[in-house]
C-alpha cells in the first residue's frame, strides 16, 4: 500500500519585508478560511501562484511587491483577500530621464576558473556548441524546394559525414513584398546575415535564392562578411581575397525541373558536409560560451524560482569570462532605473536608454503600451501586470555589472553580461539572440512551453515543482525545487552551469533536442510591407 502523503501547510512566499502581497505557495492553491500561522485567514480562494493581501490596502494606495509598487487598489482590498489585475490600477512607465548612471559599483567577483568545455573552434575565433550545416534563405518563396531538400540530405547525405550533427533550413517570412529600402529594413536584413554566422554552423555560408527577391543575395551576404576557410571557396588567393557566395538560385536557367533545383542543392551541400565533417571538438574554457536567456509562459514562480537560479548562474558565467545576454524590452522596460544604474559606463546606460526610447516609439505607433504584453497564461499563472512580470524577468540578469548592449539584428562583440535589445516574442527574441552568435539557451517556463530551436540547444528550466511533473520529459531542470524547500538558489545556479557544460559538450541533449521540438526563426521587421 502506498502512503497518503501529508498535506503541507498552508504556505506564502514573500520577496521582500516590506511588500503588502505574497503568492500562495501550495499546489491547487488554498480555500477560503484557511489560517496561516501568522493568524492571517483567507478571506476567498487563492489560487497557485496568485497574491494574498497581508494587511488592508485602502483605495489608491500601494500595493508592493518586490519593494515596488506594482499597482494600485482600485478599491479597499482587505488583508486575506485575493490580489489580482482586475483589483489594480497599473502605475505609469518611467521616465526615461533622470536616471541612475552607472551608479551602482559592485566590488569584482572573484574569477572562476578551470571549467570547460568540448566545443568547435570556428576561422573567426568563435566556438560551436554544435557542428550544423545551415542553408540559408533569401526569401520565403525558396522555403518549400529547401525544406524538400533538406530532407534528402538528411536521408541520403548525412548518414556519410557522422560528425556534422544536422542540416537546418533558415527559413523565415522576409525577403520580398517589404519596403527593402526603409530605414528599419537594416534590422532583418543583418539578422538573418548574422544568423547564417552563428558560431554552430562552422563558417559554412550556403544560400539558396529565387533571383527576382527584393534581398538580392550580394546585398544579404556582401563581400567581407563570409569568414575564409581555405582556397577552396575564394575566387582569388591572395591578400585581398574574399570569400566566395555559395548562392543556388532556382530560376537559374539551368535549372530545368523541380528535381534540378533540389539536385544542385544537394551538390552544393556536399560540399559543406565534406569540410564540416573534418572538424573536431576541443576542449575550450567556459569562456567561449554565448547564452542568451529568455522566460516565456512566465508565471508568479519566475521571479522566484527559476529566474534567480539562472541569475545565480549568469553571475557564474560572467565570472568565468561568458558572454550572457538577457533581453526582452518590455519585460525589463519598468526597470530601467535597475538596469542604468548597474551600466560599467554611461554610454552603456545611454544606449539602453536609447533601445528603450526606440521601442517605446514602436508600440506607440501601433497604438499599444507595454501593457500589452502580458498573456491570458501570464495572469493566470498569479502576474497582474507587466510590471509585476518585469520585476521576476530582470532577476534572470543576476548582480553583474552590464557591459554593454546588443541592438536588434547586430552581433555581441564583447564579453560579460549584455543587454540584447529585442521585443519579448519568444520566437523573435530566440531569433535575435542567434543573430548576437548565442551558442547555448536557457528559456525558464512557469506556465509551460515546448520551445526549442533547431539551431542551438534549448535547456528548459520549469518554475514549478507541479508544472516539473508532468512536463517530466520537456523540462531540463527543476526550479520549483526552491519553492519546495528542497534546494536553494545557488544549488540550482551550479546545477544549470554543470549542465551547460554537459550540453555545450554534447555529452548531454536537451528535451527539446531529443524531441525534435524547433520553432520558426521569426525576423524583426518593423519596417513597412508593401
Amino acid at each position: 500500500m502506498t502512503e497518503t502523503p501529508t498535506p503541507r501547510p498552508p504556505l506564502t512566499i514573500l520577496m521582500h519585508a516590506r511588500d503588502n502581497v505574497a503568492i500562495v505557495a501550495n499546489d491547487g492553491g488554498l480555500a477560503a478560511g484557511t489560517v496561516f500561522a501568522s493568524g492571517l485567514t483567507l478571506r476567498e480562494k487563492v489560487p497557485q501562484a496568485h497574491k494574498v493581501a497581508l494587511v488592508d490596502i485602502p483605495e489608491g494606495g500601494e500595493v508592493r511587491r518586490y519593494d515596488v509598487p506594482i499597482g494600485y487598489a482600485l478599491k479597499p482590498i482587505p488583508a486575506g483577500s485575493w490580489v489580482h489585475e482586475r483589483l489594480l490600477r497599473m502605475p505609469a512607465a518611467r521616465e526615461l530621464d533622470g536616471l541612475p548612471i552607472a551608479t551602482v559599483k559592485p566590488p569584482a567577483m572573484p574569477p572562476l576558473e578551470g571549467y570547460t568545455f568540448e566545443g568547435f573552434r570556428n576561422p573567426d575565433g568563435s566556438v560551436g556548441t554544435r557542428n550544423i550545416l545551415a542553408i540559408t534563405q533569401t526569401v520565403q518563396c525558396v522555403a518549400g524546394v529547401t525544406e524538400f531538400a533538406v530532407q534528402r540530405i538528411k536521408a541520403e547525405l548525412l548518414p556519410r559525414f557522422p560528425n556534422v550533427d544536422d542540416v537546418v533550413a533558415l527559413e523565415h517570412s522576409y525577403g520580398c513584398g517589404v519596403a527593402i529600402d526603409a530605414p528599419d529594413a537594416v534590422i532583418p536584413i543583418r539578422t538573418l546575415r548574422n544568423i547564417s554566422l552563428n558560431p554552430n554552423f562552422g563558417g559554412e555560408v550556403m544560400v539558396v535564392s529565387l533571383g527576382c527577391e527584393k534581398l538580392q543575395p550580394e546585398r544579404l551576404m556582401p563581400p567581407g562578411t563570409i569568414p575564409l576557410i581555405d582556397e577552396r571557396n575564394v575566387a582569388d588567393v591572395g591578400d585581398s581575397a574574399d570569400a566566395k557566395l555559395d548562392v543556388v538560385c532556382l530560376q537559374d536557367e539551368a535549372h530545368v525541373g523541380f528535381m534540378s533545383m533540389v539536385d544542385s542543392i544537394l551538390r552544393q551541400a556536399e560540399e559543406h558536409l565534406e569540410r564540416l565533417n573534418d572538424r573536431r571538438r576541443e576542449t575550450v574554457p567556459a569562456s567561449e560560451l554565448v547564452v542568451g536567456v529568455q522566460c516565456g509562459g512566465s508565471d508568479a514562480f519566475s521571479g522566484v524560482t527559476a529566474n534567480p537560479a539562472v541569475g545565480f548562474c549568469t553571475d557564474l558565467l560572467v565570472r568565468a569570462g561568458a558572454t550572457v545576454m538577457f533581453s526582452e524590452v518590455t519585460e525589463v522596460r519598468d526597470g530601467i532605473d535597475q538596469l542604468t544604474s548597474r551600466a560599467t559606463t554611461p554610454e552603456v546606460a545611454e544606449a539602453m536608454i536609447r533601445e528603450m526610447a526606440w521601442y517605446d516609439a514602436y508600440l506607440e505607433r501601433g497604438r499599444v503600451d507595454r501593457s500589452a504584453n502580458t498573456t491570458p497564461g501570464n495572469k493566470k499563472g498569479g502576474l497582474s501586470n507587466i510590471v509585476e512580470k518585469a520585476m521576476g524577468s530582470i532577476v534572470k540578469s543576476g548582480s553583474a555589472p552590464i557591459s554593454g548592449v546588443v541592438a536588434p539584428g547586430e552581433k555581441a562583440r564583447q564579453k560579460g553580461l549584455l543587454y540584447a535589445a529585442t521585443p519579448a516574442s519568444d520566437f523573435i527574441c530566440g531569433t535575435l539572440q542567434l543573430a548576437a552568435g548565442m551558442n547555448l539557451h536557457v528559456f525558464t517556463t512557469g506556465r509551460g512551453t515546448p520551445y526549442g530551436l533547431a539551431e542551438v540547444p534549448v535547456i528548459k528550466v520549469a518554475t514549478r515543482s507541479d508544472l516539473a511533473r508532468r512536463w517530466h520529459d520537456l523540462m531540463d531542470v527543476n526550479a520549483g525545487r526552491i519553492a519546495d524547500g528542497e534546494a536553494s538558489i545557488e544549488e540550482v545556479g551550479w546545477e544549470l552551469f554543470k549542465l551547460m557544460l554537459d550540453v555545450a559538450s554534447g555529452r548531454r541533449k536537451t528535451w527539446a533536442e531529443q524531441w525534435k521540438l524547433h520553432n520558426a526563426l521569426v525576423l524583426f521587421n518593423p519596417a513597412p510591407v508593401t
